[in-house]
Parts: structure tokens; C-alpha cells; sequence
């Protein structure tokens, strides 16, 4: 099965399908409840673009390309062990380091890492339950290492390149969630979709980590280092 006719169904009203729009309509919803909490407070927050800008957008890139997966998951239900595993690992691990990464970078190591290690143990313990106990573990243990190292590097690179690293940081990570969707779409090709969801889901998950990140970026304590 070639990347090729994975890349064609992308455009067809499948699941594969939904990963396009599922990220659309997260990126959308992120940046609307941003453009309001700009407009009734952000704004008037000195210097608040360059401060918190950057790392704010990618954020938002971020949980689309993680919700996109998520959903894509959840159609199917279940899956094999080693699937499951991969899985949990890698959704757990990659939302953990790109939210630790991006908050470290704003409010410091300590609160970057609790934040990356809450979102990628729950995204990698409830997304690795698709094949059962040991899925729920990889995407425990991957989300508790990723918040840490996703902050750490944040800190590390503060006087080095910081932003660039970030972009750095996101692209290997989309080209790793994107491997993610081929595989599932690989190991799902011969099954039949368990669940059908519209766009609820989506949107309300973009809300809560939108409105949860730009309030411990902005209003959230932070280190010494970023006092």
C-alpha cells in the first residue's frame, strides 16, 4: 500500500478523509477563541505578541495535527498490540513534548513539564487503551518523558535560537504524527469504522487546550527565569 493512495484518500469523504478537515477545524477553532480573548483582553497586555505570539500559534498547530490522529483512532476502536502500543507511544510522546516545549519556553522548565507530562499521559494513556493495558502504559511512560524533555529543551535553548528550534521542533513532529496517520490508516484499511462522530469532539477539545494554554502562558506562574 503506497503513501501515494493513502495521500489520495485524504481528499475522499472517508476517515482518511477527516484528517484534513479535523485539523482545519481545530486550527479554526483555536484561533477564534484566541481572537476573542485577544480582542476582550490580550490586547491590552504589553508587548503580549512577541512574547507569546509564536509559541501561541504553534501550540494551536500542534493540538490540530494531535487531535487529527486522535479522531482517526477513535473510529476504529481497537487495534492490534503492537499497533496500540505505537499508538499510545507516539501520541503520548509527541503531545507531551510539544506543549512542554512550547509553555517551557514562556513559563519555564517546572511548569512546562507538569504541563506536557498532564497532556501527554492523558493523550497517550486513553489513546494507547485502544489495544489494552500495555498501550495505557507506553502512553503513560512516552507522555511522562516527553512533558520533561519538551520543557528542558524549551529552557536549554532559551538564549539559543529558541523560536527557530521551536519550528524545528514542530515540523519533525507533524512528519512523525503524519507517519502516524499512514500507519493507522495501514493497519485499518481492511477493517470496518466502529464509530462515526461529526466535529464536536474536535472543537471541544481545541477550546479546552486553547483556553488552558493561553491562561498558564499569559496568567499561569512562571520561573524565576521568566520573571
Amino acid at each position: 500500500m503506497s503513501f501515494s493512495e493513502f495521500m489520495n484518500k485524504l481528499m475522499k469523504d472517508e476517515v482518511e478523509g477527516e484528517i484534513v478537515k479535523t485539523v482545519f477545524y481545530s486550527l479554526f477553532t483555536s484561533l477564534i477563541v484566541f481572537g476573542i480573548l485577544y480582542y476582550l483582553k490580550l490586547r491590552n497586555i504589553s508587548g503580549f505578541m512577541d512574547k507569546y505570539g509564536f509559541f501561541l500559534f504553534f501550540s494551536f498547530l500542534s493540538y490540530s495535527l494531535i487531535i487529527a490522529v486522535i479522531r482517526q483512532v477513535r473510529a476504529f476502536k481497537e487495534f492490534p498490540c503492537m499497533s496500540g502500543m505505537m499508538i499510545g507511544m507516539t501520541l503520548g510522546m509527541i503531545a507531551g513534548f510539544l506543549s512542554g516545549y512550547f509553555v517551557g519556553a514562556t513559563n519555564g522548565m517546572f511548569y512546562g513539564s507538569v504541563f506536557g507530562m498532564v497532556i501527554g499521559i492523558i493523550v497517550g494513556g486513553i489513546n494507547g487503551r485502544c489495544c489494552g493495558i500495555m498501550g495505557i502504559m507506553e502512553g503513560i511512560m512516552a507522555g511522562f518523558m516527553g512533558g520533561i524533555m519538551g520543557a528542558m529543551t524549551a529552557v536549554m535553548m532559551i538564549n539559543d535560537n529558541l523560536k527557530l528550534a521551536g519550528l524545528v521542533v514542530f515540523i519533525v513532529s507533524a512528519v512523525i504524527m503524519i507517519g502516524l496517520n499512514y500507519m493507522v490508516y495501514k493497519e485499518t484499511r481492511q477493517m470496518e469504522r466502529q464509530r462515526n462522530e461529526d466535529s464536536f469532539i474536535t472543537i471541544v477539545l481545541s477550546f479546552i487546550l486553547t483556553t488552558v494554554t493561553i491562561w498558564l502562558m499569559v496568567f499561569g506562574p512562571r520561573s524565576i527565569l521568566f520573571q
